[in-house]
This record gives C-alpha cells, structure tokens and sequence, in this order.
C-alpha cells in the first residue's frame, strides 16, 4: 500500500521564517527516508492553489511564528478538507497568546490539583500605550509583578525574539518599544530563576508519552542571539539530576514533577501529537513560561534531542504521525 503524500508547509513571512525553513527541511528529508512523496510548500500566496491541484493526503505544518501556531495554516487545512498534523485551530490560537496560560490552566485546574505555577505577569496592548496612556503608570509594574528583574516580551511570538530581561525602571520604557516591535500586545513577567527546561509532550491527551527534559543553561539571558550561537548555550538531556537536588531521590521526584507539568499544560490547552512546553523550575515549583504546539524541528532543535535521548528516531515518530493523520481524517 502507498503511503500517504505529504505537503510539508514550512517558511511564511513571520519573523521565524529561517528557524522554519530549516525545520521544514529536516521534516522533509525525514518523511522522504521512510517512502512518503513529498511536497515541500512556502506558506505564501500560491499555497492554496497548490494544495487544491497537488492535493496532497495529509500536511504537516513546519511553521514557527504567525500563520502557523496562531491556527492560520491549520484553519486553512481545515476548510480545504486535509487532514494535518498538529493541534487544532482553537488549541493554536489559544497557545499563541501566552498571556493566556494562567487562564487555561485555572479552568481545567483547581490549584490544589496541579503542580503548574507560572509568572505573575501583566499584559498591555498597543493602543493602551498610544490612545490611553498606560505610559504614564509605568512605576507600578514591578509593583504589579514583584518587583525587578522583569522579563519583557511580546504576548505572542517565539524564538524569544523582543525577550528583554529589564533591572530597573531606565530600562523599562526601551524593552516594552523592543517587544512592541514583533507584536501589538508586550507581556511583562516576574523574572524567574531556576533550572531552565524544555518538556516535549507527543500523543494525544489521555494517551500522551513525555520525553525527557531538555536542561538549558545560557551564558545570560536565553534569547535569540544565545540560540543561534552555539557556544553561548549548554544543553543536557535528560535534565542533570544534581541540577535539581543533591539528593538523588529528591531530584527523581522533581523531574517527575515537571514531568506532569508538562502533561498538565498540554491537555488542558488540548493538544495533539507534538507540543514543547518550556518551564523553569524555581526551587519549589515548575514555573510555566510558554507552550510551542508547532515547536523546532532541526537537528539542533530541542525536540530531536529528547527524542534521541528517549531512543526515538524522528523519521520513524513523524511516519507515525503522519498515518494517524491520515486515518483519522480532519
């Protein structure tokens, strides 16, 4: 039996179209080594007129950024009838803005039944900035989120582009003009420290699989600059143990913590078979910051590297995909 043809929609014009091709490309080459046909698409304005003649059985969406994780792409797939891997439109939608999370989570959740904790944290709009004045009540933000250091960022977005780590009240008023720069909503965030982890999450919810986490320990502030540098970032997988506690009875039993965390976040924004969540353990609880469902793809990406130490061949975990999707249909 053929298998399935597989249209893998990478590029875009957001501002990760590099960080998506180079996702896309491995998607390629990974799907072509187990058989399928495959069409590698540009999220551009001759999408849909290709997808309607090539029709291709199934999509696998490679984009990071807008048109893909914020549902344009998987709404798209949805209204010309193909089957895609990946999360929902409403579930991209939804973890697109992550000035959300603490929403989704208090309605799946009673505290007392999550381990899930995250940033205090303020969102502002453009517009309250240029029509309303918000300018003017700056000096209550580190009151509003405890205090300095804050994490500015843009609401929506990844790669940690527009990602400021502000010390002081100088240099406020510059970070929020940086976020405001990749989108119209800047989020303002306590800075949390602690052990940086990436937690992959595959399945469906209910019947998940959590792969080991991903430790990421940056010279300063991990954003955009320090992952494209490779000697500026140490990653180690599974999380080092010591990282977590000198006890190595205590660290198995934080690692198992962040574990279900992950798993947590994942079915309560309810995604499908592949998402990223990114946390920081704090001492005492893991501390969510940001849940990518369409996440990197290349061989230096963070999923491949907890696939790899989980003993997982990405060819042979998108093949899978890529059939469920086609069985299941849209």
């Amino acid at each position: 039996m053929d298998k399935p043809t597989v249209a893998v929609i990478m590029g875009g014009s957001s501002f990760e179209r590099r960080f998506s091709l180079a996702s896309g490309k491995h998607v390629v080459e990974a799907l072509e080594a187990r058989g399928h046909k495959v069409l590698a698409l540009d999220a551009d304005e001759n999408l849909v007129d290709t997808l309607r003649t090539e029709r291709p059985d199934v999509a696998f969406v490679a984009l990071h950024g807008a048109g893909g994780e914020d549902g344009a792409v998987p709404s798209l797939l949805t209204f010309l009838d193909i089957p895609f891997v990946g999360s929902l439109p409403p579930v991209c939608r939804n973890t697109w803005n992550k000035a959300e999370l603490p929403f989704v989570m208090a309605r799946a959740y009673a505290p007392e039944d999550s381990v899930v904790r995250w940033p205090a944290q303020v969102a502002l709009p453009e517009g309250a900035f240029r029509n309303l004045g918000a300018a003017e009540a700056l000096d209550l933000m580190p009151e509003r989120v405890g205090g300095f250091p804050l994490a500015v960022k843009p609401a929506c977005g990844g790669s940690a582009m527009g990602l400021s780590k502000v010390e002081s009240a100088d240099g406020l008023g510059e970070a929020l003009m940086g976020a405001l720069a990749f989108d119209d909503t800047v989020l303002v965030q306590e800075w949390v420290d602690g052990v940086e982890l990436s937690v992959t999450v595959i399945g469906d919810p209910g019947d998940e699989e959590v792969l080991p986490p991903v430790e990421i320990v940056a010279e300063g502030v991990y954003d955009t600059d320090a992952r494209l540098d490779p000697q500026a970032v140490s990653y180690f997988c599974p999380v080092r143990p010591e990282s977590l506690s000198p006890d190595g009875q205590e660290a198995a039993s934080i690692r198992s913590t962040c574990e279900r965390a992950a798993i947590e976040v994942y079915r309560a924004f309810g995604c499908r078979d592949m998402a990223r969540v990114d946390m920081v353990w704090d001492g005492a609880a893991p501390r969510v910051l940001d849940l990518k469902v369409f996440p990197g793809l290349t061989e230096t990406s963070l999923v491949p590297t907890a696939l790899e130490a989980a003993g997982i061949a990405l060819p042979e975990l998108l093949d899978s995909m890529v059939e469920q999707a086609y069985a299941r249909g849209c």
